[in-house]
This record gives C-alpha cells, structure tokens and sequence, in this order.
C-alpha cells in the first residue's frame, strides 16, 4: 500500500468541535449575566452542529437572542476556535515525516485556515469541499485531492471519525483510515454508530495511525 498523501476531515475527526462550541456558549451567558440550566451549553452545541449542514441560518438567528449582536458574532465564531483533539498535533506531525498531509472538509477555506492556525496543525495545504462548489459526500470533493496533488486515487488516504466519509471516499478509490472519536458527541451515542465496514487502517487516535504507517 503505496499512500503519499492523507486527507482529513475535520470536524470531529481532527478538532473537537463540541467541548469548545459549548464552553463558549456557558462563557458568553456569564458574561452577559444569562442564567443556563445545567447542560444547556452542550445542548446547544449539538444541535447547532446537526444544523451546520446546509445552514447555519436557523441557529445564527435563533437561540441566546438575549445576547447583544457583538456577543452573538463573537459566538458564531466559535467555529474558527476549535481545539485539537489531544493527540492530533502529535500525531500529524509523525505522519508529515513520511506523507503530504491536507485537509479535505466541507468547511471554507478561511475557516480552516483559521483553525490549523489556532491549533497549530501542521498541514501541507488546505483543501476544501468549497474548491469545487460542492459538499463531501459529492464524488467531486474525494476526486480533488489526488488531481491537485497529482497522485493516483490509491496514493491518497481519506482519514476520518465518520464511517460514511470513508465509503465516498473508497468508491472514488482512495484508501481509507478510520479513526473513531467517541468523545465528538460529547459521549452521549448521538455519532455515527460503529459498522461492519473494512477500512485499509483502523486506529485509535492520530499516533497509533503514525505509527501503522510507520510500521
């Protein structure tokens, strides 16, 4: 297996999306003296998250609408502030000795930009679904990386916590690396749930990945 580049979905698989999102709703309360009940912060998270995709509309002009319009802008951002999970700079930076490591993400560019930049993510470049006015799981958005890279389809691993992202990505003969986050949801069972899938690689986390690579 011949693998000279990784792609890697973001959201849940690189960052975690739901500790920071929720934080950042609880501290926005406190400082506007808004009184949450016990959980609501990562309620909030949630369902701000299953709403991401096609719009974040509805949650922008809903929920907290006590807050002032600056703190509202300030929460919406939330998404540029992301923190790695634990052993992703690690891990990324092992699998860079060895491969071309990008992004592949619904998420716009700018977006990721920021969010490499916030969490110090050694990536290569950044390559998003927005490249191609379209959104993963469109055969177009796995088709891009190999073509801007100019390496064949099996050259290029689809890295990612969401079993769905990979069988896209193997239809259009990528090789796949699946790396569960049991902790994106926040624990609570709401990701995707486990399958009888093969993937080419299986880890627990980004160094166990470097280190199959490796081997």
């Amino acid at each position: 297996m011949e693998v000279k580049a990784l792609a890697f979905d973001v959201f849940g698989t690189v960052v975690d999306w739901h500790t920071a999102v929720a934080a950042e709703v609880v501290e926005a309360s406190a400082r506007n003296g808004l009184a949450l009940e016990a959980g609501a912060g990562e309620a909030f998270a949630k369902e701000w998250r299953r709403r991401y995709v096609p719009s974040m509309e509805r949650v922008r002009s809903g929920g907290l609408e006590e807050l002032p319009a600056a703190e509202r802008d300030r929460l919406n951002l939330a998404w540029h502030r992301l923190r790695p999970w634990p052993d992703a700079v690690e891990g990324l930076t092992r699998l860079r000795r060895g491969h071309v490591l990008c992004t592949l993400s619904n998420g716009n560019v700018a977006l990721l930009v920021d969010l490499a930049r916030f969490g110090g993510l050694p990536f290569d470049c950044i390559l998003s679904a927005e490249l191609c006015q379209a959104y993963k799981p469109d055969p177009r958005t796995y088709q891009l990386v190999p073509s801007l890279l100019r390496l064949r389809p099996e050259e290029v691993m689809m890295v990612a916590a969401h079993p769905s992202d990979l069988r896209a990505a193997a239809a259009e003969g990528l090789r796949t690396a699946y790396v569960p986050r049991p902790q994106e949801w926040g624990g609570d069972g709401a990701d995707e749930p486990a399958t009888e899938d093969r993937f080419d690689v299986v880890a627990s986390d980004f160094v166990d990945l470097a280190a199959r690579l490796e081997g």
